[in-house]
């Protein structure tokens, strides 16, 4: 753009009279004022904003960043909470083939990273933080649990999992995991919670033993159905954990009673202690790992003599209504359960459990 006839005047006359030599810093400056001044085009489109960028997610890793392909064994860790069951871990490291292990949890830990790690046997270890909607809908976190050769979901509140993940594509990546594959998942406390195709979802928070069974309908008492995670080995199963520690025998034995009458099937369940897990592998065998019990459940025989709202729980049935099926646990792993039949069993002891007007009964 060329400069105003005033302006050109004025600098051409100013250059006669000075020495190029001693020009002053303010002549300058006032030369640069003109001619910035003058290029200026008051019809220009102002700069674009800046482009929004991919939404973003919380993780920490460590170990090898570069994604691997392993070939993995099916398998599944039910474990009960508090102290975790190292033997469970290297259990599941085994099965991943040595591949990348990515853990999941709504609260803001890496406390399994080095955990994990130091045990050797893997790639890598990643936690990711899926704290939101938003992150749940993120294609990049579905795709790091998809290429995951190991997948572990950490303690936390389940109604966050429920709430947050459920119908999005953590879902789906999932249930990719353990139906196509066939890579193994775990979770402990509310990690194990969600894991049965039938979950205590504590949407209206927890509830104790004596509550669920003298009211089964009570608002505490939310159950989610078939609309979740997906594992063949554990259909029309409900799971609970800090099993004996919190005194849940009751409790479950009203989830079940709730399963028999809402959805005309005969219930199962398994319960794990804390300090144990439960490993499945990919033929449905389950072996006992950690240092407390863990507890496969069954109706016997007939459906709850009483099961309505705000009525006491009767479930007797000749005090043979649940049949149980008693593991202790090991370090190196013991006893052997067919989730299959839910009766071929090894290592453990046969019991029945049973509720009479809200009283809990196990011989």
């Amino acid at each position: 753009m060329k400069r105003s006839s005033l302006g050109s005047k004025w600098l051409d006359n100013k250059c006669k009279r000075m020495n190029p030599v001693k020009i002053s810093l303010t002549f300058l400056l006032a030369v640069l004022l003109i001619v910035t001044g003058c290029s200026k085009d008051s019809g220009s489109t102002p700069a674009k904003p800046n482009t929004p960028t991919k939404p973003t997610f919380i993780s920490r890793s460590i170990g090898d960043t570069t994604n691997v392909t392993t070939s993995t064994t099916a398998g599944t860790c039910l474990m009960g909470g508090s102290t975790d069951v190292d033997a469970a871990f290297k259990w599941m490291i085994a099965k991943s083939g040595g591949g990348d292990f990515v853990v999941i949890r709504s609260d803001v830990s890496y406390g399994y990273n080095s955990y994990i790690y130091k045990m050797r046997g893997v790639n890598s270890v990643e936690t990711i933080i899926i704290a939101s909607v938003t992150d749940a809908n993120n294609p990049a976190i579905a795709t790091k649990i998809r290429n995951a050769e190991a997948l572990f979901i950490a303690g936390g509140d389940q109604k966050d999992y429920v709430t947050l993940w459920k119908d999005t594509p953590i879902e789906d990546a999932i249930n990719y995991l353990i139906n196509t594959k066939h890579a193994p998942v775990g979770g402990t406390s509310a990690g194990c919670a969600i894991l049965g195709s039938s979950y205590f979802s504590a949407l209206n928070g927890s509830i104790t033993s004596s509550t669920a069974m003298h009211n089964p309908y009570n608002s505490a008492i939310t159950l989610g159905h078939d609309d979740f995670i997906t594992n063949p080995f554990l259909q029309n199963t409900i799971t609970d954990q800090h099993y004996s520690q919190r005194g849940r025998e009751g409790r479950l034995v009203a989830f079940m009673a709730r399963m028999d009458k809402d959805l005309g099937k005969k219930p199962r369940g398994i319960a794990v202690d804390e300090q144990t897990a439960v490993c499945i592998d990919e033929n449905g065998i389950a072996t006992v790992f950690g240092t407390n019990n863990a507890f496969f459940l069954q109706r016997d025989s007939l459906e709850p003599e009483a099961c309505l709202p705000n009525t006491n729980l009767t479930w007797n049935r000749n005090k043979q209504a649940i049949k149980v099926y008693r593991i202790s646990g090991l370090a190196t792993g013991k006893g052997s359960f067919d989730l299959n039949d839910f009766s071929t069993a090894s290592g453990g002891t046969w019991l029945y459990y049973s509720v009479d007007n809200a009283v809990f009964y196990a011989k």
